[in-house]
């Protein structure tokens, strides 16, 4: 079997799933020749379903595994010549689940008599307003801004398609919104604003604010992204979190703590690189460095940032003024020899197998590029002990899934006014703690996005942290028992 043939019909080949619903005559071998047909095309068909049974035909669906929407197309196209095959249409399983979008609003109590309809509008609800007006704390409880986050961004720097405007990013800030509710019972709601001016996005985000409990910025570009939370963050009073940097380096700290402790060796003794100094990468460097790592270098297209580097923007400036303590100069692949672990938050396909061999003994490869790592995992491990990436195909996954959903149930149940750098670690802590040293290996240093312990932990760790600094306003019973 040649080498293509085997990419065909591994599993992680086949990333798409489409139905085709088809008319076939009801004679013998019409069913066989479709199948043929596919198989030609290289579909791996997962299911035959009879929809309409008829005398003279029968409609079925049958839904098939593809290698993504050119080979779909492929297998569509080459149907129409089949003696005794229709195509009557055909779906993405992908598209199906976002028809009319992925979440909805539903009321809490009935309006079907007169009397729920005046408690719940007027005359009733203008006792709660006044309430409310003589009391603003009371807004926590009586309205659904104790419970409720914005999801926001201005679609720049949405997953790895970059900047493509707030309607294209919808869909992503809905899936955001459907992990606050499934994993941690918080509702969410989409908020894609249509500038890309950071004065406009403070300022939006400002006068909306009263309805939320929080905020949840999600895929703004660097480096606007810094300038926007930083000001919401001095303006608020209510906790604001930019995911892509600090949900990212909460969870890769979680799995750093966890792979130091199987191969061996301590924080201040590392040696990391990182590749990738955006939003995502300050943020982990900065966690990493609170953990106790000493020396991180990082890189961009131009290479290591050390301080005195011409040419450095006001962030990098400062990135080089806490990193790098020798002034190391070179290319990535140069100062890959003798790293004890590698954080790649920059694109695919940048380091090989040679530059994994360079490494120091126990290497911790942290690939987080999406959907394509900076180095493949089976590539990797040829030389590595530890390789985590961001995908869900492969062991130890790094989601920010793990981080979020938990964090902020902790942080709007004591009420927090911020979310500062100790609530982080403690975070972080609290999900490295999931794993217990018994079941810890290689390849399960980090637990899976399903694991229901994971929301509790991480909620609990967060409330503590905010009442031994100070930033509570609520104590749950949860935080103090």
């Amino acid at each position: 079997m040649n080498s293509s043939t085997e990419m065909d019909t591994s599993p992680a080949e086949f990333s798409h799933r489409v139905t085709l619903r088809v008319k076939l005559d009801n004679n013998p071998g019409v069913l066989a020749a479709l199948m043929q047909r596919l198989a030609d095309l290289g579909g791996n068909v997962g299911a035959i379903d009879i929809v309409k049974p008829g005398k003279y035909s029968i409609i079925r669906d049958i839904t098939i595994n593809t290698r993504g929407e050119a080979h779909e197309k492929e297998l569509i196209a080459n149907m129409d010549d089949l003696e005794g095959v229709e195509v009557v249409h055909w779906s993405d399983r992908v598209f199906l689940m976002h028809l009319g979008g992925k979440i909805e609003v539903h009321s809490k109590s009935p309006l079907t008599t007169r009397d729920q309809l005046s408690i719940a509008y007027t005359p009733g609800v203008a006792r709660v307003c006044m309430a409310i007006h003589e009391a603003p704390e009371k807004v926590h409880t009586l309205t659904i801004k104790h419970n409720t986050v914005a999801v926001v961004t201005d679609g720049t720097a949405v997953l790895g398609l970059g900047d493509i405007g707030p309607e294209a990013s919808l869909p992503v800030m809905e899936g955001k919104a459907m992990l606050f509710r499934e994993f941690a019972g918080v509702d969410a709601f989409p908020i894609c604003l249509n500038t890309k001016d950071p004065d406009e996005i403070v300022e939006t985000v400002k006068r909306i604010s009263p309805v939320f409990g929080g905020i949840n910025l999600e895929d703004i570009a660097a480096p606007q992204c810094f300038e926007i939370e930083r000001r919401l963050r001095e303006e608020l009073d209510i906790p604001v979190f930019h995911d892509d940097q600090h949900g990212t380096a909460v969870v890769a700290t979680a799995a750093l703590i966890n792979a130091l402790k199987v191969v061996g060796k301590d924080a201040k003794d590392l040696r990391v690189i990182v590749a990738g100094v955006g939003a995502a990468g300050t943020a982990t460097t900065q966690m990493m460095l609170s953990l106790g790592v000493k020396n991180v270098i990082g890189f961009d297209r131009k290479g290591a940032i050390y301080l005195g580097r011409e040419n450095l923007n006001a962030e990098k400036q400062k990135y080089a003024e806490m990193t790098n303590p020798d002034r190391e100069q070179g290319t990535l692949k140069e100062l890959m020899h003798g790293a004890d672990v590698f954080v790649g938050l920059s694109g695919p396909d940048i380091l090989d197998e040679a530059d994994i061999e360079a490494m120091a003994d126990g290497a911790i490869v942290f690939a987080m590029s999406n959907p394509a790592p900076e180095i493949m995992p089976e590539i990797a491990l040829r030389h590595a002990r530890i390789v985590a990436t961001g995908r869900s195909d492969f062991p130890n996954q790094i989601n920010n899934v793990l981080c979020f959903p938990g964090l902020f149930r902790g942080v709007l149940d004591c009420r927090a006014g911020e979310i500062n750098e100790e609530m982080k670690m403690a975070a972080a802590r609290a999900l490295a703690e999931v794993i217990d040293e018994e079941t810890l290996s290689e390849d399960y240093i980090i637990p899976s996005v399903f694991d229901r312990e994971v929301v509790d932990k991480v909620s609990t760790a967060v409330q503590q942290a905010a009442i031994r600094t100070g930033v509570a306003r609520k104590a749950s019973s949860s935080a103090v028992g």
